[in-house]
């Protein structure tokens, strides 16, 4: 059994396989997913998971490039913003060296509607449902490089 990291083998096997580029979206409990895109069903009532549990283990195990985000978010769901915000400055901060040539960047964030936002999530490798029940909780994150 493992020590450390994610548990669920089959988010852990989603991360595995990602290459640069690709995109996993966290989604609340609403959230319709597109026929064809796989889903892995974390909700097991109201609020259980939340959306911010669910995306701290993945900044904690993900390298991430750029997050999409609902521009609803931001007059709905300002806490859940904000919250989302903070975690992302904690595990890339804006300041840190990586080397003495290159600068680690804040991560790009865009921001669409929610209609093309859920449009968007076609082209998720997966969509990891949440018990959140709060508007527009849902991020997709876009894979990076380590190297």
């Amino acid at each position: 059994m493992k020590k450390h990291g994610i548990l669920n083998s089959e988010i852990s096997k989603v991360l595995s396989d990602l290459g640069h580029t690709d995109q996993i979206t966290i989604a609340d409990c609403g959230l319709p997913v597109p026929d064809g895109v796989a889903k892995i069903d974390l909700a097991l009532k109201l609020g259980v998971p939340s959306f911010q549990d669910v995306l701290e283990v993945l900044l904690e195990d993900m390298k991430v490039e750029k997050v999409i985000l609902a521009e609803e978010i931001k007059d709905k769901n300002p806490n859940q913003l904000s919250d989302i915000e903070n975690k992302l400055e904690e595990h890339y901060p804006s300041k840190a060296v990586v080397d003495s040539f290159n600068k680690k960047a804040p991560i790009e964030s865009e921001f669409i509607s929610h209609e093309d936002f859920k449009k968007l999530t076609k082209n998720s490798k997966v969509i990891i449902r949440t018990g959140e029940a709060s508007p527009y909780s849902n991020i997709i994150l876009q894979s990076g490089v380590i190297f």
